[in-house]
C-alpha cells in the first residue's frame, strides 16, 4: 500500500497534552484533517500539574505556529521568571528578577496553556474516554488503534503524544522508562497571600531553590495565588511502602521529612508543614540515551514518549516543538512517510543531544549551588530584596 498524501491520510494522535494539541493545532492551520484520542474522561477531570516556563526558542516558536503567542503572553507571567535560591539555614545566596519586557521564559500554568490549545481547535477534534491499548496492523497500513474500552479505529498515521509510559512507544521500539533515584513530593499550597504570608514572601513572585547534595524543595508560583512544592529526595522507588505509609497518611509522611530534612532553617520547613492537603508522590523516570528507533511506517513519537527526560524546563518546549515540526512537515511534504522520516531525521538526533547532556540531571536538582550557579543569579539583596 502506497503511503497518502498528509490530506487524504487518516491522521490520529494519542494524547490530549500540550505536544500533541499544538501538533492537532498546526495541523488544522494547514487545512489538514486530526483526531485526537485521550483517556481522560474530559477537559477538566484531573489536575494538570504546574507553572511552565516557555522558552523563546522552542515552546513559544510552537505557539507562534499555532497562531497562539499573542493569547499566551495575555496569560504568562513575566513577573513569575524571578528565580531565588537559599541555603539550608534559610539566608539568601541568589536572586535574579527578570528585566523590564523581558519574554525570554515566562510563567504558565499547565492547565491554562492545555486550556488554550484546546480552545483553538474545532469541537470534537479531541475524542475524551479513549484510553489506547495498543497498535496494531501491518507495516504497509493501515494502523488499528486498539482502545480499552474494546474499540478500534484505522488509521493511516499515529502519533504517540502519550507521555512517560506511552502505549504507542512499542510499535517503535522496547525501550522502558528507568526510574532515576530521585523522587518529588509535590504539595499545594492555596491563598498565599493571606493564609500563607511568610512563605509568600520567602519565595517572591517566581520559584524558589534549596538543596544540600542528597535532598531538596523547590517552591514554584501558581496563578491565582496557588503554590507547588517539589520535595526532593534520593529515594528507593518503594520508599513509601517500605516504611509503612500509605499516600493518604499526610501525618506519617510529613513526620518522616520533617526527621530527614532535621537541622534545615524552620522558615524553608514551611515548605512541608505548610501544605494544603495531601502529599502527591512523583518518583522521576527517564528514558535510555540515546533513545532512537527505525523509521516505522505509520508511527511515530513526539514529545516523553519519544525522549523522556529529567524535568529541568526542556520537557514540554520540546514537545511543543515536535509537534509543531511534524505538523509542518506534514504540510509540506507529498506523503505521510515522506513527513515522518523529514521530521525524525531532525527530531532524534536534538533530542539525543539534549538528552545526553542532562542525563542523570534529577541529581542536579539536589546539589547545592556553585559560583556558577550564584554569579547567574546575583548577589542576594542587591535591588532591596530580601537578605539573610
Amino acid at each position: 500500500m502506497n503511503s497518502p498524501t498528509p490530506a487524504a491520510a487518516r491522521i490520529s494522535i494519542i494524547g490530549a497534552g500540550p505536544g500533541g494539541l499544538t501538533c492537532a493545532r498546526v495541523l488544522r492551520r494547514h487545512g489538514i484533517a486530526v483526531t485526537v484520542y485521550d483517556r481522560d474522561p474530559d477537559a477538566a477531570s484531573r489536575d494538570q500539574g504546574g507553572s511552565l516556563d516557555l522558552h523563546e526558542e522552542d515552546g513559544q516558536l510552537a505557539l507562534r505556529e499555532a497562531g497562539l503567542l499573542e493569547e499566551f503572553f495575555a496569560l504568562a507571567r513575566c513577573e513569575s521568571q524571578e528565580e531565588r535560591r537559599f541555603d539550608t539555614a534559610g539566608r539568601l545566596l541568589g536572586r535574579r528578577l527578570p528585566d523590564e519586557g523581558e519574554t525570554a521564559r515566562p510563567e504558565i500554568d499547565r492547565g491554562q496553556l492545555r486550556g488554550l490549545l484546546l480552545e483553538s481547535l474545532d469541537a470534537g477534534t479531541v475524542r475524551w474516554g479513549h484510553g489506547l491499548e495498543s497498535v496494531s496492523g501491518p507495516a504497509e497500513g493501515p494502523r488499528t488503534l486498539t482502545f480499552t474500552d474494546g474499540s478500534t479505529v484505522e488509521t493511516d498515521l499515529v502519533i504517540g503524544a502519550d507521555g512517560a509510559f506511552s502505549r504507542v512507544r512499542a510499535a517503535v521500539s522496547d525501550a522502558v522508562p528507568r526510574y532515576t533515584g530521585v523522587g518529588f513530593l509535590e504539595a499545594w499550597f492555596d491563598d498565599m497571600e493571606s493564609a500563607h504570608p511568610e512563605l509568600s514572601e520567602l519565595v517572591g513572585r517566581g520559584s524558589a531553590h534549596v538543596a544540600d547534595g542528597q535532598r531538596g524543595l523547590f517552591a514554584q508560583r501558581n496563578s491565582g495565588g496557588h503554590m507547588r512544592v517539589y520535595v526532593m529526595r534520593r529515594v528507593a522507588l518503594d520508599w513509601m511502602t517500605a516504611s509503612g505509609l500509605r499516600p493518604d497518611d499526610t501525618d506519617g509522611i510529613r513526620a518522616r521529612l520533617l526527621a530527614e530534612y532535621a537541622g534545615w532553617s524552620p522558615r524553608i520547613l514551611r515548605m512541608i508543614t505548610e501544605n494544603d492537603g495531601p502529599y502527591v508522590d512523583r518518583p522521576l523516570f527517564a528514558l535510555p540515551v540515546p533513545h532512537t528507533w527505525r523509521p516505522t511506517p505509520g508511527v511515530t513519537l513526539l514529545g516523553d514518549a519519544a525522549h523522556l527526560m529529567p524535568p529541568l524546563g526542556v520537557g514540554v518546549n520540546l514537545a511543543m516543538l515536535d509537534g509543531a515540526e511534524l505538523a509542518l512537515a506534514l504540510a509540506a511534504s507529498a506523503t505521510v512517510d515522506d513527513a515522518v522520516r523529514t521530521y525524525e531525521k531532525t527530531m532524534l538526533p536534538r533530542s539525543a543531544e539534549i538528552a545526553g547532556m542532562l542525563e542523570g540531571g534529577a541529581g542536579f536538582l539536589l546539589e547545592e549551588p556553585d559560583a556558577e550557579d550564584l554569579a547567574r543569579l546575583g548577589a542576594p539583596g542587591a535591588d532591596g530584596g530580601p537578605g539573610e
